[in-house]
């Protein structure tokens, strides 16, 4: 009998497997994602460097939803701003990653790519290099963070009905507008953003588009109330990272 055209398994299948069960179940393991794939376990590790090799598939194929085109736009705190957008976008599609990918030291060739990308950007308009890092960190842990929140229910504060200790908070809730997510996501990346330009001064050149913002958490799931916060983590890739991107 001939060899299938197309092969059995490859780097690309178990990625995309591994991500399935994690969206699902939100966790993975490799007698899983072999079962799932019709195949033994072993035949899995032929192609991959064991569960960490699983890991860095499912990184690649979350964050090769990032467009990393928006760290090409001018001036820099526009590129930023998108930059931060999409990558929120790309991690609410899949929430459930952020907490495994945040744990696991990033090896994914693409992904320190990107982080070169951003790294460079960042220089060049003047940050000094031992801040830079801090400042990749910060707006992770913004844009994680606010990923988590849109994948919250939609009602995370429950109050006692006629309850005397809790008005203003009751009042505070109905009156908050719908996309609550979305609005503390833009308020966060406002003062982030200013923030950084007090360390730079404010950009200069001309824009490379034109084209109004994006509005927040485009491409992302309907925001809804959670009061996650952010993970605190480090972006160089230790298991402090939030996510490796």
């Amino acid at each position: 009998m001939g060899r299938p055209r197309t092969p059995l398994l490859d780097r690309e299948r178990i990625g995309a497997t591994a991500l399935e069960l994690i969206d699902e179940q939100g966790e993975f393991s490799v007698p899983q994602v072999a079962r799932r794939l019709g195949v033994q376990t072993g035949s899995v590790y032929h192609h991959v460097d064991g569960r960490a090799g699983v890991i860095e598939l499912v990184r690649e194929r979350v964050s090769a939803s990032i467009d990393t085109a928006t760290l090409d736009l001018r001036p820099w705190d526009r590129a930023l701003t998108a930059w931060a957008r999409s990558y929120r976008a790309a991690f609410a599609a899949h929430p459930h990653t952020i907490p495994l990918l945040m744990t696991s030291p990033v090896r994914a060739p693409k992904v320190l790519a990107q982080y070169e990308h951003a790294v460079r950007l960042l220089l060049e308009v003047g940050f000094p290099v031992a801040q830079v890092m801090t400042v990749i960190t910060a707006l992770e842990n913004l844009v994680l963070g606010s990923a988590l929140d849109l994948a919250a229910p939609e009602t995370m504060w429950e109050l006692p009905q006629d309850s005397p200790e809790t008005t203003k908070l009751a009042e505070a809730l109905a009156a908050t507008p719908p996309r609550r997510a979305d609005a503390a996501f833009e308020l966060a990346l406002e003062a982030f953003v200013a923030h950084c330009r007090s360390h730079v001064g404010p950009p200069s050149g001309p824009s490379t588009d034109s084209s109004p913002s994006v509005p927040s958490g485009a491409g992302a799931p309907t925001s809804s109330p959670s009061g996650a916060g952010a993970p605190t983590s480090s972006p160089s890739g230790a298991p402090s990272s939030p996510s490796g991107v």
